[in-house]
Protein backbone atom coordinates (compact mmCIF):
# COMPACT_ATOMS: atom_id res chain seq x y z
CA UNK A 1 0.00 0.00 0.00
CA UNK A 2 1.57 3.33 -1.04
CA UNK A 3 0.68 5.24 2.17
CA UNK A 4 -0.74 4.41 5.56
CA UNK A 5 -4.45 3.64 5.62
CA UNK A 6 -6.73 2.11 8.25
CA UNK A 7 -6.39 -1.63 8.72
CA UNK A 8 -9.85 -2.32 7.26
CA UNK A 9 -8.71 -0.95 3.88
CA UNK A 10 -5.41 -2.86 3.92
CA UNK A 11 -7.34 -6.01 4.83
CA UNK A 12 -9.77 -5.40 1.94
CA UNK A 13 -6.95 -5.61 -0.60
CA UNK A 14 -5.31 -8.57 1.18
CA UNK A 15 -8.45 -10.71 1.33
CA UNK A 16 -9.51 -9.64 -2.17
CA UNK A 17 -6.20 -11.01 -3.47
CA UNK A 18 -6.95 -14.23 -1.59
CA UNK A 19 -10.50 -14.27 -3.06
CA UNK A 20 -11.89 -14.92 0.42
CA UNK A 21 -15.52 -13.83 0.06
CA UNK A 22 -16.45 -14.39 3.72
CA UNK A 23 -13.51 -12.30 4.90
CA UNK A 24 -14.31 -9.54 2.39
CA UNK A 25 -17.98 -9.35 3.39
CA UNK A 26 -17.01 -9.23 7.07
CA UNK A 27 -15.15 -5.97 6.43
CA UNK A 28 -18.37 -4.19 5.44
CA UNK A 29 -20.98 -2.65 7.72
CA UNK A 30 -24.38 -4.38 7.66
CA UNK A 31 -25.89 -1.52 5.65
CA UNK A 32 -22.84 -0.72 3.49
CA UNK A 33 -23.12 0.41 -0.11
CA UNK A 34 -20.91 -0.89 -2.92
CA UNK A 35 -20.94 0.71 -6.36
CA UNK A 36 -19.05 -1.13 -9.10
CA UNK A 37 -19.53 -0.98 -12.88
CA UNK A 38 -22.26 1.61 -12.27
CA UNK A 39 -24.41 -0.75 -10.20
CA UNK A 40 -25.20 -0.02 -6.56
CA UNK A 41 -25.50 -2.83 -4.03
CA UNK A 42 -26.66 -2.41 -0.42
CA UNK A 43 -26.09 -4.60 2.59
CA UNK A 44 -24.02 -7.69 3.16
CA UNK A 45 -26.19 -10.04 1.08
CA UNK A 46 -25.82 -7.87 -2.01
CA UNK A 47 -22.12 -7.35 -1.26
CA UNK A 48 -21.69 -11.14 -1.14
CA UNK A 49 -23.56 -11.51 -4.45
CA UNK A 50 -21.27 -8.87 -6.00
CA UNK A 51 -18.17 -10.67 -4.75
CA UNK A 52 -19.42 -14.03 -5.99
CA UNK A 53 -20.53 -12.61 -9.35
CA UNK A 54 -19.09 -9.62 -11.21
CA UNK A 55 -16.08 -9.16 -8.93
CA UNK A 56 -14.84 -12.70 -9.63
CA UNK A 57 -15.56 -12.87 -13.37
CA UNK A 58 -11.84 -12.56 -14.16
CA UNK A 59 -8.48 -13.45 -12.69
CA UNK A 60 -6.29 -10.43 -12.01
CA UNK A 61 -3.61 -8.91 -9.84
CA UNK A 62 -3.78 -5.47 -8.27
CA UNK A 63 -0.89 -3.03 -8.01
CA UNK A 64 -1.71 -0.17 -5.66
CA UNK A 65 -0.25 3.09 -6.93
CA UNK A 66 -1.48 5.95 -4.76
CA UNK A 67 -3.40 6.68 -1.57
CA UNK A 68 -5.13 9.94 -0.84
CA UNK A 69 -6.64 10.73 2.54
CA UNK A 70 -9.75 12.84 1.94
CA UNK A 71 -10.57 12.99 5.65
CA UNK A 72 -10.10 10.58 8.58
CA UNK A 73 -12.97 8.38 7.38
CA UNK A 74 -12.57 8.78 3.61
CA UNK A 75 -9.74 7.41 1.44
CA UNK A 76 -9.15 7.23 -2.31
CA UNK A 77 -6.88 4.44 -3.53
CA UNK A 78 -5.65 4.32 -7.13
CA UNK A 79 -4.35 1.09 -8.60
CA UNK A 80 -3.79 -0.97 -11.71
CA UNK A 81 -5.47 -4.29 -12.45
CA UNK A 82 -3.76 -6.70 -14.81
CA UNK A 83 -5.54 -9.88 -15.81
CA UNK A 84 -7.56 -11.91 -18.28
CA UNK A 85 -10.30 -9.35 -18.90
CA UNK A 86 -10.80 -7.36 -22.13
CA UNK A 87 -7.89 -4.93 -22.51
CA UNK A 88 -5.88 -6.92 -19.90
CA UNK A 89 -4.91 -3.78 -17.93
CA UNK A 90 -6.98 -1.01 -16.38
CA UNK A 91 -6.51 1.67 -13.77
CA UNK A 92 -9.18 1.93 -11.08
CA UNK A 93 -10.06 4.11 -8.12
CA UNK A 94 -11.44 2.63 -4.91
CA UNK A 95 -13.23 5.34 -2.93
CA UNK A 96 -13.66 4.08 0.65
CA UNK A 97 -15.74 5.56 3.44
CA UNK A 98 -15.29 3.86 6.80
CA UNK A 99 -16.78 4.05 10.27
CA UNK A 100 -15.05 2.45 13.22
CA UNK A 101 -13.60 -0.78 11.81
CA UNK A 102 -16.02 -1.31 8.89
CA UNK A 103 -16.38 -0.12 5.32
CA UNK A 104 -19.63 1.83 4.98
CA UNK A 105 -19.26 2.71 1.31
CA UNK A 106 -17.03 1.60 -1.54
CA UNK A 107 -17.26 3.17 -4.98
CA UNK A 108 -15.05 1.64 -7.70
CA UNK A 109 -14.51 3.70 -10.86
CA UNK A 110 -12.11 3.77 -13.81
Amino acid sequence: MPAAVPNVISRYFDVTAERDTDAIVALFANDATVVDEGTERRGRDQTRAWRNGPATAYTYTTELLRTETIDPDHYLITGRLTGNFPGSTTDLNWDFTIADTRITQLVITP
